[in-house]
């Protein structure tokens, strides 16, 4: 497989498959185009229990496969807001965690499934907390990020605190957790939600510079109500 990041705004992802089984799985309507000698399945990838935890996760219930019927078949996935498209190698990293929304696709030989916080707190109270992707497996992944991506290598005992949609993957190395903001000013007055991501090394993490639900949030208080 050889594959090719396209475009700067709204990035695509355009894979060439070497021969014919090879295959890639994204979620319902990540492909953008494709080439003859491809077939599509539907499917819920991993079974229903998987299934159900990736839709909490962010994804969709059904998975798509597109599987190369000749060498040279292609096809695109393409990102769904402007910002970067991340390849990720899967095998050499010993697996990521992630965000919910950040998968776009990968390769047959990468599982995608939930990973839940240790501490319950994070998951009730920390909004993008509690309900994450965990990567495994081999070979390619490739993620969306909003905005512009920003990496960080912590060293062990390296604390980082993030707003919590601004961060989009980090190594299972990482310590991860969601802390409330201390104050009460700053809860009512600081404009920046009630809880941080605290990331604690050693590890890779990557953070993006937009956070679009929020960005979202803004455009929505400025459409007309009647």
């Amino acid at each position: 497989m050889r594959y090719e990041v396209l475009g700067d705004t709204m990035p695509a992802v355009e894979v060439v498959f070497d021969t014919a089984g090879e295959s890639m799985y994204t979620q319902s309507g990540g492909m953008a185009w494709m080439s003859e000698g491809i077939a599509m399945d539907s499917n819920m990838k991993g079974g229903l229990g998987k299934s159900i935890g990736r839709m909490f996760s962010g994804e969709s219930l059904f998975m798509a496969t597109y599987k190369a019927e000749k060498p040279g078949a292609m096809i695109a996935f393409a990102s769904t807001v402007a910002g970067e498209v991340l390849p990720i190698d899967v095998g050499a990293t010993g697996g990521m965690i992630c965000q919910k929304g950040a998968f776009l696709c990968a390769q047959e030989s990468v599982t995608l499934s939930v990973a839940l916080t240790k501490k319950l707190s994070s998951g009730l109270f920390g909004g993008e907390g509690f309900i994450l992707q965990d990567i495994s497996g081999t070979g390619m992944v490739f993620l969306e990020i909003d905005g512009n991506k920003v990496e960080k290598n912590l060293a062990p005992g390296e604390v980082l605190k993030v707003d919590t949609g601004n961060v989009v993957a980090f190594e299972k190395s990482v310590k991860y957790e969601v802390e409330t903001v201390k104050g009460l000013k700053n809860i009512f007055f600081g404009g920046e939600g009630l809880f941080l991501t605290k990331l604690t090394g050693p590890g890779r993490v990557i953070l993006q510079t937009q956070n679009f639900n929020e960005f979202a949030g803004r455009i929505i208080k400025m459409v007309p109500s009647r």
